[in-house]
Parts: C-alpha cells; sequence; structure tokens
C-alpha cells in the first residue's frame, strides 16, 4: 500500500518527503484554505510548488457542482503539472464529468466516496482511484473501513483496475487497518504520519543505548 500525505503545508509536504515514506499528495479546498490559500491563482502555485517536491500524483479538487464547470475545471487542472489526479465528487454531475475528462486520458480521484455503489459507479465512468472517507463515516456511527473492504473485494472479483484510496483517516490505526482491507492507497495527515513512526519502547531502546554508551565513557 502506498501513502499519499493530505495537506497543503509545503513545510509537512517536504519533511515528508524527506523520510522518503510518500508516493504522493492529495488537496482540498478546505486544505488550501487552512494555509490562508483563498483564491484559484495561489492554489495552481501552491499545486506546483507541491509538484516540484513529490514525483507522484498530486490529487486537486475542482469546486464547480455542474459537469461542464468540473470539466472545465479539470482541463485547465490538467496542464499545470505533470502529474494531476482531478478530484471529482461522487455526485450525478460528477460522473458525468469523470467520464468526459477519463475519456480525455486526465487522470481522476473521485473524491467524496460513501458507498460501494458509487464506487462501482465511478470504476464504470473512468476513475482513476476511488476516495472512500473513513473518518467522515465513523462519525455518524457507521464502521467506514467495512466500506473500503467492501470495494477491494468488488474490485477483484470484477478485475476492476480502478485503485482504493482510503481517505479521511483519522489516527496510524486507520491507516493498518486500511492496509489490512488491501486498499492500494491511504492519504494521511502529516500528524498521522508522525503516529506511525513513533513508539514507546523505540524510544525507551534508544534511551537506553545512549546511557549505556555513555557509561562506557564515550561521552
Amino acid at each position: 500500500m502506498k501513502l499519499f500525505l493530505d495537506t497543503a503545508n509545503i513545510q509537512e509536504i517536504r519533511d515528508g518527503a524527506r523520510m522518503g515514506v510518500i508516493s504522493g499528495v492529495t488537496t482540498n479546498p478546505s486544505l488550501a484554505a487552512s494555509q490562508g490559500i483563498g483564491d484559484a491563482e495561489g492554489y495552481k502555485t501552491a499545486v506546483r510548488e507541491i509538484s516540484d517536491i513529490v514525483d507522484g500524483p498530486i490529487s486537486v479538487e475542482v469546486t464547480s457542482l455542474d459537469a461542464a464547470g468540473m470539466v472545465a475545471e479539470g482541463r485547465d487542472i490538467a496542464t499545470w503539472i505533470p502529474n494531476p489526479w482531478v478530484k471529482i465528487p461522487s455526485t450525478l454531475e460528477g460522473f458525468e464529468a469523470i467520464s468526459t475528462l477519463a475519456s480525455e486520458g486526465i487522470k481522476i480521484n473521485q473524491t467524496l466516496c460513501f458507498s460501494a455503489s458509487q464506487a462501482l459507479l465511478g470504476a464504470q465512468a473512468g476513475s482513476t482511484a476511488v476516495s472512500p472517507f473513513i473518518g467522515r463515516l465513523d462519525d455518524i456511527g457507521q464502521e467506514g473501513m467495512d466500506l473500503v473492504s467492501e470495494i477491494v473485494d468488488i474490485y477483484k472479483i470484477h478485475d476492476i483496475k480502478t485503485q482504493v484510496l482510503a481517505a479521511s483517516i483519522r489516527h496510524s490505526l486507520h491507516c493498518l487497518m486500511a492496509a489490512k482491507a488491501g486498499a492500494h492507497i491511504a492519504t494521511v495527515p502529516y500528524k498521522v504520519l508522525l503516529q506511525m513512526v513513533q513508539h514507546p519502547l523505540t524510544d525507551a531502546g534508544m534511551a537506553k543505548f545512549m546511557e549505556d554508551w555513555n557509561k562506557a565513557g564515550n561521552n
């Protein structure tokens, strides 16, 4: 399973890239706004900077609600960087836009997916990846990880090539569970990436190693 970083924070992306574990980045208007990016030109500049840091898919979300607007935005986004995945929502208008853009060779990250039916429709329309939102389902009392497993199983049965990109990940256990469920990709906030690094026994072991080393006179 590949790891993407879910952020528009350039420093977090630089730090994650230096670890050598990040294969792509996902962004959205909310993440951009959290970094003080409030217009299309600023968003484009940030996306281009991200693409210079990470040599992998960069997901950029449209903001239009109608198919024609999504298609126009998607075509524009596809010219920004060499490695774009246009994020299109799992709506009636969205599926129409996915079909049009995919037929033109533009790669699609089908976002805001909350059912296996939506995932199946998106795959038929030509989505490169589908993003089931785990945490948001958990928030309303449903088991978000069950949806990941269900989509993975359906895609395997029918040999569907669309990738399953686990999104809305809230903690490191979500990431581990997504890997066990067979997700091809998990996109994680930077704080979750740090959670995956940390373990108290590692910290204790390092402290013990240094204590013993210093006792031996190597200080």
